[in-house]
Order: C-alpha cells, then structure tokens, then sequence
C-alpha cells in the first residue's frame, strides 16, 4: 500500500512562510496527480492547489499569488510553499495522489498562523 508523509507544519506569525513536504513509499508521482487540502477546527475539508503529473497547477481562489505547489518525481515529493500566510491559513493540511480509480491520503501536518 502506498503511504503519504506530510512534514513542515508549525507555528508561523502573519506574513510569515512555510513550506510543506509530502514524501512517498513508492514511485507513483510520475503518473499520478498530487494535491494539497486543509482543514480548520469545525469546517469541511477545502482543497488548496493541484499539479498533474505533467506539472500542470491550479489553485483556490484564496490562496492565489500566495501558495506555489510543485513536485519532484524523482525524490516521490510534492511542496507548498505558503507565502504572505494569514491566520485564516491556520487548519491541518492533507498530501493527496490521485489516478482513478485509486487515491491516497497523508496523515496532515498542522499549521498555525498567530501573532
């Protein structure tokens, strides 16, 4: 089974930057599609950015000109770097490779966005 690690996560102030990591098991990310979701305390979980295996992006409306997704196939890893961040920012953040029918799904690593 293919098994996702997410690492990065702290405690940030606004303004500030991070970047996320997302590592693989195995050699999958030359074909799959990888994504980046989040969650906060009480809210349904939103999907952040994407980038096909042809490093093709896309991003939510609330995180354009601030987040950058990118991928390195050959080291099985996916990033977020998360610039300018808010406290509206502030939730846990999911690594997602996707190629139908199959998907799988990190374990989150927390973000917090506080003066």
């Amino acid at each position: 089974q293919v098994q996702l690690v997410e690492s990065g996560g702290d405690l940030v102030q606004p303004g500030g930057s991070l970047r996320l990591s997302c590592a693989a098991s195995e050699n999958i990310f030359s074909t799959y599609t990888m994504a980046w979701h989040r969650q906060a305390p009480g809210n349904q979980r939103e999907l952040v950015a994407t980038i096909t295996s042809g490093g093709n992006a896309n991003y939510a409306d609330t995180v354009k000109g601030r987040f950058t997704i990118s991928r390195d196939n050959a080291k099985n890893t996916v990033y977020l770097q998360m610039d300018s961040l808010k406290p509206e920012d502030t939730a846990v953040y999911y690594c997602n490779a996707y190629r139908a029918p199959k998907e799988y799904w990190g374990q989150g690593t927390q973000v917090t966005v506080s003066s």
